[in-house]
């Protein structure tokens, strides 16, 4: 698949997805890169470590999160992509659920949406075949409820697909995310990354989102900034199961994880 100008071969390789919140309250690293120095900053260095897509973010999506207005959520996205535009040409993702901000932010030079609501609006499969941009497609749901968890899960993703394609939408337009920490217990989130090459039967690629997540703290039993050799296990575990596409924080440690797997799996 293509992602802006850079061509993604995700059945030979993995490829890192680093996480930029423009946010005073992420659960991890809220408030630390809310000015366009300090942002840029984070870029370069991720650029640097080996990056393949920054994906930015407007909004919290921890829970209990606060939601903002369409207009303050482009005022904190727009400012960086113009930035990164200016000096890389690397793919930029915008994390949203809003086709309002959506759409602004791939005027300004965005390729890709994270869409953690799992398509809740017709107008967002719309944008996506109008624009022809690349568009994750999260697992979420109200509540932790399933009969079948995996086979509700599929089912779920299977449905969004199909509005998705009767919109216009094309496969290679398309990446898929298990939503591990969204609308799962912990055993439900253990359960969906153990299983998580079952999203192979879609036939789309896999990004996997576990960087520094409470499924690891509830496991090790350690807080959010110690929380890297967790995040490196489920990596591992995930190029092993399928994934192409990870979402992380700690990009260097990512990268040398997955090369080092990478030589013994391809």
């Amino acid at each position: 698949m293509r992602i802006g100008k850079k061509e993604l071969t995700t059945e030979k390789k993995t490829y890192l997805m680093g996480i930029l919140n423009i946010t005073p309250d992420s659960f991890s690293d809220g408030g630390k890169y809310m000015n366009i120095s300090s942002a840029m900053t984070q870029v370069t260095r991720m650029i640097d470590q080996g990056v393949d897509i920054i994906d930015i973010g407007g909004e919290s999506t921890r829970p209990g999160y606060l939601s903002i207005s369409v207009e303050e959520e482009i005022a904190r996205i727009l400012p960086v992509i113009e930035s990164i535009r200016k000096d890389y040409n690397i793919p930029i993702s915008v994390d949203t659920t809003k086709p309002a901000v959506a759409r602004e932010t791939l005027l300004a030079g965005a390729d890709m949406i994270n869409d953690i609501s799992c398509l809740q609006t017709l107008e967002m499969a719309m944008l996506v075949a109008e624009t022809g941009c690349s568009y994750c497609l999260m697992h979420n749901q109200q509540g932790t409820e399933y009969d079948d968890f995996m086979k509700d899960m599929l089912s779920t993703l299977r449905n969004a697909v199909g509005v998705l394609k009767e919109a216009g939408v094309q496969d290679g337009q398309i990446v898929v995310d298990p939503g591990i920490g969204f609308a799962k217990t912990y055993e439900q989130n253990i359960e969906a990354i153990r299983q998580v090459d079952q999203l192979q039967e879609l036939g789309y690629p896999i990004l996997l989102g576990v960087s520094r997540k409470s499924v690891i703290g509830n496991t090790l039993l350690v807080p959010t900034g110690e929380r890297m050799e967790g995040t490196l296990a489920l990596s591992v575990y995930g190029a092993m199961k399928g994934c192409s596409i990870f979402r992380v924080h700690d990009v260097l440690e990512n990268a040398r994880a997955l090369q080092m797997i990478e030589a013994l799996i391809v």
